[in-house]
Order: structure tokens, then sequence, then C-alpha cells
């Protein structure tokens, strides 16, 4: 089907990238086998160190005339097997390209290379008085892996999602052809949005070697609060009471007491409490410290009426660091604390997340397996992660597959869809084919078509 990789082709990439940053054989790392998760593996033939759009372009145009498989990596950060070059061939690696090229205050955007990393991009907009909202939980992903997953994070409820903030981006297509989607334009009606098409294609379409993303002016003022509850069902079902009261919050995030301890093991620091089965983080942000105040004691009142014992304010340093260093490590802390894991991110309306989280729980007694889970209760976006601990291969091969099967199931009765940020990839396509109809399955081939007749680029993807 796909080219190998010869002695001629490799001449070619280092002619058209320097020598020193194609790497063969034993030169490349195990680690780009997988990504985060590894729950699948497989090594590339070659890997280039990119530096430039006409690198990219030069060895994509090559690539597609030679029928080799070209697979595209930032970070290896991803959780689905996204960026695997699961048929060999080329695997770019964007990382070098991490640049940030302009900051233009007057149409609040800012211009990066892909392999920027999310906390370089952050601090870089802190530091100017800017605020760029995307927050994933991963911050050493980079921006080009973002964009092709759409990222969301604890500030989605306020913001958006990544999609809401890509402004323009530089694309290397299939064929080497170079475009340029988007501008700093607010809005846009000129034809099919191709640039939205192209966040969340997970590398499918093309390589992203630019981004021209959209910024805010930084708040002055940004708080959070601690709310525990007596059941994982009640701080849940606050949520849409929460939202209805119309608060105006920057995140809402869901976790339990088992995922805390975790956390707690991992970094060795305590938690300000873990004495409750179930925790709300509460973040409002604004220009003026009485009114966001005055916006958390409504909606800690709000959460009392809900049943809530108590609410802590987190507005000490020691309490951020503790509170938000716990928080961003719970996905370390649960891969730490077993043997092997692979995890659903699916997605639910807001007013079905608590059932579907019980229901999680339901089916670790029935299967007699570990699932600890934490998520964006304020946009119904779930982490839930399936723990092997001590299961042998056979068992958990089969046990994980019923898990899955199991979640997706109920989570498609409750309106919802395979994924809400972390995407398809490879691991997770059989679940993405049994929730969409024929007609959607089409148009997705239909597209990829279009962009890459010759199916090169991170083929195996998605569907």
């Amino acid at each position: 089907m796909y080219k190998t990789v010869t002695a001629s082709d490799l001449e070619f990439l280092r002619v058209a990238a320097s020598p020193d940053r194609v790497l063969t054989g034993t030169e490349i790392s195990e680690d780009y086998s997988h990504d985060e998760l590894a729950g699948v593996k497989h090594m590339p033939e070659v890997l280039v160190k990119v530096a430039s759009t006409e690198e990219v372009s030069a060895i994509m145009r090559y690539a597609n005339e030679h029928r080799i498989p070209v697979v595209v990596r930032g970070s290896g950060t991803g959780l689905v097997g996204a960026a695997v070059a699961i048929y060999g061939g080329i695997m770019l690696e964007t990382t070098g390209m991490n640049q940030i090229l302009e900051l233009d205050e007057d149409n609040l955007t800012v211009a990066v290379q892909p392999g920027v990393l999310l906390i370089d991009l952050a601090a870089y907009a802190e530091k100017n008085n800017f605020l760029y909202p995307p927050d994933p939980g991963e911050k050493s992903a980079t921006i080009g892996g973002n964009i092709s997953t759409n990222a969301g994070g604890m500030r989605a409820v306020k913001y958006g999602v990544t999609r809401d903030f890509v402004r323009a981006l530089t694309v290397v297509l299939p064929s080497g052809d170079v475009v340029k989607l988007g501008g700093k334009v607010v809005k846009n009606s000129s034809g099919y949005s191709l640039l939205h098409l192209m966040v969340g294609s997970e590398g499918t379409l093309g390589v992203i070697t630019e981004a021209t993303l959209k910024l805010l002016p930084l708040p002055e003022v940004s708080i959070s609060m601690l709310v525990p509850f007596q059941t994982i069902r009640a701080a849940i079902e606050a949520v849409p009471a929460i939202i209805k009261s119309q608060a105006s919050l920057t995140a809402i995030e869901f976790f339990e007491r088992e995922t805390v301890l975790f956390a707690e093991d991992y970094l060795g620091k305590k938690f300000p409490d873990t004495s409750y089965p179930a925790y709300l983080l509460l973040t409002v942000d604004g220009n003026d410290r009485s009114g966001v105040e005055a916006e958390l004691f409504r909606v800690a009142d709000l959460c009392m009426a809900q049943g809530a014992p108590d609410a802590f304010l987190v507005d000490t340093d020691e309490r951020k660091e503790s509170v938000w260093k716990a928080r961003g490590a719970f996905l370390e802390a649960i891969k730490a604390s077993t043997t092997e894991m692979d995890e659903a991110d699916v997605v639910v309306p807001r007013d079905k997340v608590a059932e579907f989280i019980i229901y999680t729980h339901e089916i670790a007694r029935q299967l007699k397996l570990r699932i600890p889970s934490f998520g964006h209760a304020g946009d119904g976006n779930l982490h839930v992660y399936v723990c092997r601990d001590n299961l042998d291969e056979e068992n958990w091969r089969s046990l994980l597959a019923e898990a899955f099967r199991l979640m997706y199931d109920r989570a498609a009765q409750l309106c919802g869809l395979v994924s809400g940020e972390h995407g398809i990839g490879y691991v997770k396509k059989p679940y993405l084919l049994a929730s969409l109809d024929a007609a959607q399955i089409e148009l997705m081939r239909g597209i990829k078509k279009v962009f890459d007749p010759n199916d090169i680029l991170n083929p195996g993807k998605l569907f």
C-alpha cells in the first residue's frame, strides 16, 4: 500500500532538511513510537525535526509523489494514538518550530509556530497583559497539537475552546501546496470555513506551520473556591443550578476524593481538604476584586442551598499552589497509581453528568475494575480512566473493551459524544464509527479524499 523508505528517500530528506535533523533506526528514541498513554505503538522509519514551512512543503510534495505515509508530532502528549506512525514512513516533529512571531496589540492577536508550548504562550501573553484562554490540563502540549485536537480545558465554560481562538492558519497540504486560511479579521462569511475544518482534524488534512490566535485583555483578578459535597450526585447536580443562576464562572471542575488522594501521593503535598467524597472547584475572574468575591460568595450560598456543607476560598498563594498543582497532576497521578490505563473523555449534556459518573461506578463494581474520574463539569466533558492494576493481559483487554462498550453506549443514550477534547486518533476509531450514521462517515471520508487523495497524511486515524 505504502512505499518503504529507502536510501534514496533518506538522501532527499537530508537535502530538504539539515542532515543532523534526519534520524533513522536506533537514532530515534522509543518515545516516538507512542503517545502519553502508549495504547498503540509503532516506530517511524525516519524522524525529521522540521524547521520551516518550506521544509514541510518539500517533504510533503516528495512523500505524496512517492506514496510515503507522513505523521506529524508535537510534544507527544496525546492520549489516543493520533501521532503514532502506525504505517511507519516519515514522522515530522514540529517542536523545533517554537517561535512566537508577532504580538499585534491593536488586533489582539499573536502569531506563533506550531511547536510553541501552551505554557510558554500563556506566560508570554500574561507578561504582555493579555490572556490566551484555552487551558487544557497538559501545559507542555504544543499549540499545533491543541489546534489539531480542538483542545478545551478548564476555562471553556466562560471562554470556549481552541477553535474559538484560531484566527488564521498557514497549512501545508499533502500535495505540498501551502495555503493561508483566515486572517486577523473578527468575522468572515467568505465561502466554506476551511480554517475551522482544519481545527480538530488531528493532522489528517494538512500540516499546520503557523497560527494566528486571538487574545483577550488579562483580567486583573482571578479567585477560586473549593466546594465539598457529601455525595457525587449532589456535587454534579449543583452544576446546572449554578449555570442557571447566570454566575459568570470561568471554570467549574469536578473531582472525587480518590483522585485527590492520588494527587497527594504523586506530588507529596497535602490538599486543603480530603474529608468529603466529591468536590467542585469554581473560578471567577474579572477586573474588580469586590465584584469577583461577591460573585463567588453568591455561588457559595447557592451551593450550600444545594447541600454543600462548606466552601473554601482559594485566595492565598499556598492554597492556590496546592489546589491547582493537584488539579494539573490528576492524569499523571492516576497513571502513577496503576500498571496501565486507558481513558474515555466522553462529553454529555451537563444535566446528564451525574448520571454518567454514577454509571461508571456501577461498571467498576460489575467488572471489578478501578475507574477513577474527574472532569469539566461546566461543559459536560468527563475524563474517565480504566485502570489495569494487577490484571493479566488477556483479562485486561477483555474487561477494558467491555468497560468502554458500556460507557460509550450509555453516553450515546444520554445524547453524548465520543470525545470532548482529546480526539479520536487510532484507539477510539471503533467508538466514533459506531456513533455516527453512514452519511456522516461518508462525508468525512469524502473530505479526506479531497485534501489527501493518496491518503498519505496520518493514515488510519479517525475513521
